[in-house]
C-alpha cells in the first residue's frame, strides 16, 4: 500500500490546535512538506517546529483568520508565488457556536456560511490551477456527523455543515479527470476545546452536571468513549495518499459508531 507523501505540499487550515493539528503531523509523519495556517503566530511557530520530519522536508506556516478572508486567500496565494502549488487541502474551521436554529440570528448563519462553505471555495479557485497542472490533487474537508444525523443543540452548524457537503460532491465530480479527489471526514464527539464548549452549552441550557452531560454522550458512542484527535487524522491522512486515488465524493464517519444511518 503506497502511503507516502514524499514531494507533496500540503495546506492544512486550522491547525494551531486539536483535530487540525494532529492531521498536520500525520501529513508530516508521512513525508508530507506542510504549511500549517491559523490565527496565532506564537502557537504556530511551536507547532511547526514540532512537525516530523522523515524526509528532512521543510515545514512553514501562514498565519491567518478565517473572519478576514480577503487577507487570508492573499497569504495564502502569496505562498504558492514562492513555495509552488500545494498538493493536499486539508479545510479544518471551527464550527459555529451552538444553540437551537429557531434561535439563531440570520447574521449567525451567514458569518458561518462565509467561514465555511465560501472560503472553502475562495481556496479551491487559488489551489485547483496548480492541482492540474500536477494531474493529482486532494481535498479533505472536517465537517461533522451532522452532515448524517443532525445534532441536537447545533442548529446553524447542522445547517452549514450539510451544504458543506453538498459543496465537496459537486466538486469531486468536476474535478476528477485531473486526479484530484475530494472527500469529507466526519468526526463524532472527539476531546478538543470544541466539545468541552459544547458540553458547557449543554450544561447551561439543561441544568445537567458536567459529569450529567459527558455521560449521556458516551452513552450514545457503541465504543463507549469519546475519540481522540488522532483517530480523526488518521483517516484525513489516508485520504491524502496515493493508496486512496480511487475514493472520491465520499464522507468517512470517524465517530465510534455513534450515527445510525447506513450511509
Amino acid at each position: 500500500m503506497d502511503l507516502s507523501l514524499n514531494g507533496r505540499r500540503a495546506l492544512v487550515c486550522g491547525a494551531s490546535k486539536g483535530i487540525g493539528k494532529a492531521i498536520a503531523i500525520e501529513l508530516a509523519s508521512l513525508g508530507a512538506q506542510v504549511t500549517v495556517l491559523a490565527r496565532s503566530a506564537e502557537t504556530l511557530t511551536s507547532v511547526c517546529e514540532g512537525l516530523p520530519r522523515p524526509s528532512e522536508q521543510r515545514h512553514t506556516s501562514i498565519v491567518a483568520d478565517v473572519e478576514v478572508p480577503d487577507e487570508l486567500i492573499h497569504s495564502v496565494e502569496d505562498h504558492v508565488n514562492s513555495y509552488g502549488a500545494f498538493h493536499i487541502c486539508v479545510n479544518n474551521t471551527g464550527g459555529p457556536a451552538g444553540g437551537l436554529l429557531v434561535e439563531s440570528s440570520v447574521e449567525s448563519i451567514v458569518q458561518a456560511f462565509e467561514n465555511h462553505v465560501v472560503m472553502a471555495h475562495r481556496l479551491m479557485q487559488v489551489l485547483v490551477p496548480g492541482m492540474k497542472v500536477e494531474n493529482w490533487g486532494r481535498f479533505i474537508n472536517i465537517i461533522s456527523t451532522s452532515v448524517k444525523q443532525p445534532l441536537e443543540g447545533l442548529g446553524v452548524s447542522n445547517t452549514v455543515r450539510g451544504a458543506m457537503a453538498s459543496w465537496a460532491k459537486t466538486l469531486a465530480t468536476e474535478v476528477a479527470p485531473w486526479g484530484i479527489t475530494v472527500n469529507n471526514v466526519l468526526p463524532g464527539a472527539t476531546e478538543t476545546e470544541r466539545l468541552a464548549g459544547i458540553i458547557d452549552r449543554t450544561v447551561e441550557r439543561t441544568g445537567r452536571t458536567d459529569a450529567e452531560v459527558r455521560t449521556r454522550m458516551v452513552g450514545e458512542i457503541p465504543v463507549g468513549r469519546f475519540g481522540r484527535p488522532e483517530e480523526i487524522a488518521a483517516a484525513a491522512a489516508f485520504l491524502a495518499t496515493p493508496a486512496a486515488a480511487y475514493i472520491t465524493g465520499t464522507s468517512i464517519l470517524v465517530d465510534g459508531g455513534r450515527t445510525r444511518t447506513l450511509s
